[in-house]
């Protein structure tokens, strides 16, 4: 304030010919001495009289003052009665704001509500989820409690506890909140509290040896330097507070440099200054010449008012952060603005009646309020200093890291700011690179109720507890995590599946029985091998067919199962390979048809070996049908049979491809529906019906004489036929996917394979092996010689 009235008296632009002084007074951060002055002020009486001014040549145009909000309250209210103006150049308390109660209040320092929403986005920006609040029993810190309390909650943290001070110093109450903090998950505590009410908590909390919280406060105390101990630092390293953002003025530093006692020597505080900082005694100070000479110590040191300011730790002696002298500085230069504008005033352009002007000189405090509303100017430093209607100066916040270093010293270190303009988080910036937490390392603390959930976990509350306290489940299958909710899990799209962390929704695996794969590869391949034997046999019998072991038993027939037995290893391949709408038409039908006709074919046979038994049996009754040459008629006949089935199934309920989601998980199956399941059944039951017609009477003609033996190889076909398929359909059951295809076509070729080697492979013994028994003698039965071997 000294520095900023030499400036203006020095000015020749800023009310030049004009000097301006000051009166001081301290209130000692106590509301009641504050109300004293104020009345002391008005009255210019040691005690004061309201309404009567003694000495008006000595009322001060303006209070610049005062610091705390609890103190500038009370007079506020009392100067608003006199629209005496008011300038606070500390006191953020947004109850100030209101101009109903406080017309002539301003200040030079941001609205403090503007701190509240920082620290709630200071929770938000390092994730703090579970903090704890203590706060002054005053206006200050119940509003700011309450305030940074909602935003917390808004953004999904939680207060772990909320603690009040007494206004009135409480021990026990001190005890209690550091037990209480002492127990608590909260590793972050924010503090919504004067200097006064917190020395005492800090105290003890250094006492117990509380170095692992982080505290995180407002400007009413983090740039405070009433905290001078080592272990209250000790317990405040890698704290966070907010502070008006730092200032420049053009000169300071050299002037706060030059000052000394006999500069100004009518200063009350210059010489108790002197003393403190640099530990020795002046002269002549009356509470030394007043002590015993016995009493006085011999290593007393004496001032010489040589002493440097320049050596003192700037910890000590700020001469670098200007944050409160800046405000103070503009709030001077605004009530000097306000007069230089008074003293320009134009008479009959003036503001008030009939274009009057006031008298710089004489003026009522009403008429100087009128200008200060206005004031718009820059200061030294370049900034733009003005007042809103609520007379307040917009400004950001500036936010601070408390920073102990080994040697015990310590400063307040800028690590971001926060915009007042932005109260959604977009104006808040921090430097991590800048902070140091308690320990000194860099790593942001953590402070929650409950860790975070792993990936692929969803939050599940507990009952009886705040949402932030909470245990961990797994999302289901086919579900991720929600990422606007982590409590809730996101079922997948039908045709997509989570992924191994179950944070994203993955397009599933499109599986069918292919031929790159070995499965299918190697099942195409055998299908190949079996048609290609089968053909060799069939190119065998035609080779041998005049032989008797050929002609036997019907030889059209034996080609007939050859052939469809080909077309049945082959129809195999038509279940490898991406299922599609024909496909699935094709290779049903195609097996159906195919398996239909060979079994056909061996009944017909097997009736065949029974009819020529018949005819040799002059007593047998089937002896008269051998004319009619029934065989020949069962193969088609039974075969149509099914191809009429076939033809209503495609017509009505034709088997068709489809996307199968849920056979396995994380895969898309592409499989034939069969349309119809009881067409399918028909067309299935038919062909069992027929299997097992033709294992029935090549049962009964099994003891028919060795000769025509053929009838138990046709038995032993039969009942391989049936094996493969009664296991089929439980192995089929068991089995989903692209196994399932395996399965069928495993069965197919199975069954075929033991029709081809049951009936053909003794023929192909004899024939290859022992070409001697391929004789009609053999086969009559009339070489003796060789009765006892048989086929």
């Amino acid at each position: 304030m000294v520095f900023a009235i030499m400036e203006i008296n020095a000015s020749n632009d800023l009310l030049p010919n004009i000097t301006l002084g000051f009166h001081l007074y301290d209130p000692c951060y106590n509301e009641v001495r504050s109300l004293i002055g104020a009345t002391w002020i008005l009255s210019r009486k040691k005690l004061g009289v309201p309404n009567f001014h003694c000495n008006k040549d000595l009322m001060p145009l303006a209070i610049v003052g005062d610091m705390p909000s609890k103190a500038s309250e009370p007079l506020a209210r009392i100067l608003g009665l006199y629209r005496y103006p008011q300038i606070s150049y500390a006191s953020g308390l947004p109850l100030l704001s209101n101009k109903i109660h406080f017309p002539s209040f301003f200040r030079t320092i941001h609205n403090i509500d503007n701190e509240w929403f920082a620290i709630a986005q200071l929770v938000k920006y390092f994730n703090w989820t579970w903090v704890g609040v203590i706060s002054s029993n005053n206006d200050l810190g119940i509003l700011g409690a309450q305030i940074a309390t909602r935003e917390i909650e808004k953004n999904g943290g939680c207060i772990a506890f909320q603690e009040t001070l007494p206004i009135i110093s409480s021990m026990e109450s001190v005890y209690r909140i550091i037990g209480l903090v002492k127990r608590s998950r909260a590793t972050v505590i924010l503090l919504f509290c004067t200097i006064e009410n917190l020395v005492p908590l800090m105290e003890q909390a250094s006492f117990h040896n509380i170095t692992d919280k982080v505290w995180v406060g407002t400007s009413s105390w983090s740039i405070t330097s009433d905290f001078p101990r080592t272990d209250i630092l000790t317990t405040l390293n890698g704290s966070l507070g907010l502070a008006p953002q730092k200032g420049k003025i053009a000169g300071f530093k050299e002037f706060l440099y030059s000052i000394h006692p006999s500069r100004f020597p009518d200063d009350p505080y210059m010489k108790s200054f002197w003393e403190t900082v640099f530990h020795c005694i002046w002269p002549g100070n009356d509470a030394v010449n007043n002590t015993s000479p016995a009493l006085l110590k011999e290593d007393i040191v004496w001032c010489t008012g040589e002493e440097r300011l320049d050596s003192i730790d700037p910890n000590i002696y700020d001469v670098y952060n200007f944050i409160y002298s800046y405000r103070t500085h503009n709030a001077v230069f605004a009530v000097a603005h306000a007069l230089h504008q008074m003293k320009n005033c134009v008479p009959g352009k003036g503001p008030f009646k009939n274009g009057s002007c006031a008298d710089i000189y004489n003026h009522r405090p009403w008429q100087l309020l009128h200008y200060l509303r206005k004031v718009d100017f820059n200061n030294t430093a370049g900034k733009r200093i003005y007042f809103d209607e609520n007379g307040d100066v917009p400004q950001s916040v500036e936010i601070l890291n408390w920073q102990l270093f080994p040697n015990g010293s310590n400063q307040y270190v800028s690590i971001g700011s926060f915009d007042s303009g932005s109260l959604n988080g977009e104006g808040l910036s921090i430097q991590l690179n800048k902070i140091l937490w308690n320990g000194g390392h860099g790593q942001v603390p953590s402070s929650v109720c409950s860790d975070p959930c792993p990936k692929g976990y969803r939050r599940a509350a507990i009952q009886g507890q705040k949402v932030c306290c909470f245990d961990c489940l797994p999302c289901s299958e086919g579900e991720i995590l929600n990422p606007n909710d982590d409590s809730k899990c996101l079922k997948c799209p039908e045709d997509k599946w989570p992924d191994s962390r179950k944070e994203e929704c993955l397009s599933k695996l499109i599986q069918f029985l292919s031929y790159e794969e070995t499965l299918g590869s190697a099942l195409a391949c055998i299908s190949v091998l079996f048609c290609l034997l089968t053909f060799s046999v069939f190119c065998l019998f035609i080779i041998k067919r005049k032989t008797p072991i050929v002609k036997a038993n019907n030889r059209d027939l034996s080609y007939l199962l050859l052939i469809s037995l080909m077309f049945g290893f082959m129809c195999s391949l038509a279940f490898i390979g991406r299922p599609n709408r024909i496909m699935c038409m094709i290779r049903q039908v195609m097996f159906a048809v195919i398996f239909s006709l060979c079994v056909s074919t061996i009944l017909a046979k097997t009736i065949t070996v029974i009819m020529i038994f018949s005819a040799t049996n002059p007593d047998s009754k089937l002896k008269k049908l051998v004319g009619l040459r029934i065989p020949i008629y069962i193969v088609p006949g039974c075969t149509m049979v099914q191809v009429i089935l076939c033809i209503v199934w495609l017509t009505t309920e034709a088997p068709f491809a489809e996307y199968n989601m849920a056979a396995e998980i994380g895969i898309i199956v592409i499989e034939c529906n069969e349309g119809s399941r009881v067409l399918f059944a028909c067309v299935l039951g038919y062909m069992g019906l027929l299997a097992s017609v033709s294992l029935f009477v090549a049962f009964l003609a099994r003891k028919l004489p060795d000769t025509f033996n053929e009838t138990k190889f046709i038995t032993f076909s039969m009942l391989v036929f049936a094996s493969v398929w009664v296991t089929f359909i439980p192995a089929y059951l068991s089995t989903k996917g692209k196994q399932t295809v395996a399965v069928e076509t495993f069965a197919i070729l199975s069954s075929s394979a033991g029709c081809l080697f049951c009936i053909f492979s003794p023929k192909c013994y004899i024939i290859l092996l022992h070409p001697e028994m391929n004789s009609r003698q053999y086969i009559t039965g009339r070489n003796t010689r060789n009765r006892g071997k048989r086929f």
